[in-house]
């Protein structure tokens, strides 16, 4: 591969916080190397509901002003700045949400540096990133299934076996919810290790997709929405060990009454919406779980996770469902948005 540094980086920067006219498509200077920071030549990227949420503006925390959108990216090292060490030119890396998030707990500190809102992300040609914020790429993957993991990827990991006293074990149960990256990064880590896996699913389509995935179960909401109780039954009235809620508010009375004693919600997002009637606290007493909600992973996690992938490439290759252009970001959006995807909606960027 041509290691030459170009000039210019093909760009998206946020102008507006409006929706479809959100977004500005340019060329620019390729940016100034820091002394700790790698340039990347970046490949692929994927999309996320919080791309959505920053340019409808109701993103919730820290954002740039015009900054260039996307998390997850993945490339190779065009060059490296001089007190860097972890790469060198020519390695193929992929990017952390959070660049200073090394292990253990996530701080205010660190919440300050996430790429993509706080700082310049990934939908671009060229960028230079922080050192700490990058991880060798799994072998045996492609550049657009590489960039699943930043997020999707490093969510459903850090959800199952995250929690150091309750880690996933073969032969419980576990709950997902749709057929977006991280409810079908769940499903595979959880089958790859020997657990059981009950699905949520809006349709026959993408029911055939968890079905190849290898989900013990599968329900379709839309046709039951009070399925908590068929989740009961399933379980011989016990419940399932853990739940990945990807929805919010709109299906977590359903997930509290799946849930077993002293099982896991692990709550990751809310792209279902807002809604009037939740859960209140008292019931992690009352029902006995815990509720745990996570932003993403350390880069620790995401390395132990990248060399699980590498060694099990058969069952846990990325679900990509479609690939746009770098010019195509905005149509990407727009699939992603209307929740027809199954996978990751992804950009190859040539």
């Amino acid at each position: 591969m041509d290691l030459s540094i170009p000039k210019t980086s093909r760009q998206w920067n946020v102008i507006a916080e409006d929706g479809a006219t959100s977004l500005k498509f340019t060329k620019q200077p390729v940016p100034e190397l820091g002394d700790n920071q790698v340039l990347v030549k970046l490949r692929g990227a994927s999309l996320n509901y919080r791309d959505i949420m920053i340019i409808q503006g109701t993103y919730p925390f820290d954002l740039k002003p015009e900054v260039i959108p996307g998390s997850d990216g993945a490339g190779t090292v065009l060059a490296v700045g001089k007190n860097v060490a972890r790469f060198r030119p020519g390695d193929n890396v992929v990017t952390m949400l959070n660049s200073r998030h090394l292990e253990g707990s996530l701080t205010k500190e660190m919440s300050k540096h996430v790429i993509g809102s706080a700082v310049d992300g990934t939908l671009r040609s060229v960028g230079a990133f922080d050192e700490q914020g990058l991880v060798k790429m799994p072998t045996g993957l492609s550049f657009t299934e590489a960039a699943t993991l930043t997020c999707a990827g490093l969510t459903a990991w850090n959800a199952l076996f995250g929690l150091s006293d309750k880690k996933l074990l073969p032969g419980q149960w576990v709950l997902t919810q749709g057929t977006g990256g991280v409810s079908i990064f769940a499903t595979q880590f959880a089958k790859a290790i020997g657990a059981r896996v009950i699905a949520m699913s809006s349709s026959e389509e993408k029911a055939e997709l968890l079905k190849r995935l290898g989900a013990d179960h599968i329900i379709n909401y839309r046709k039951t929405p009070n399925w908590g109780a068929i989740v009961r039954d399933l379980t011989d009235g016990v419940g399932v060990d853990y739940v990945v809620e990807v929805v919010g508010p709109t299906t977590m009375r359903q997930s509290v009454a799946s849930v077993k004693l002293d099982g896991v919600i692990s709550i990751v997002g809310m792209v279902g919406g807002e809604a009037r009637e939740m859960p209140n606290l008292l019931e992690c007493w009352t029902n006995l779980f815990t509720a745990r909600g996570l932003w993403v992973g350390s880069r620790i996690q995401m390395e132990d996770m990248c060399r699980t992938i590498e060694s099990n490439l058969d069952v846990l290759r990325p679900v990509v469902d479609q690939l746009f252009t770098l010019e195509q970001v905005e149509e990407g959006l727009e699939h992603l948005a209307s929740g027809k995807h199954q996978g990751k909606v992804c950009i190859d960027i040539a």
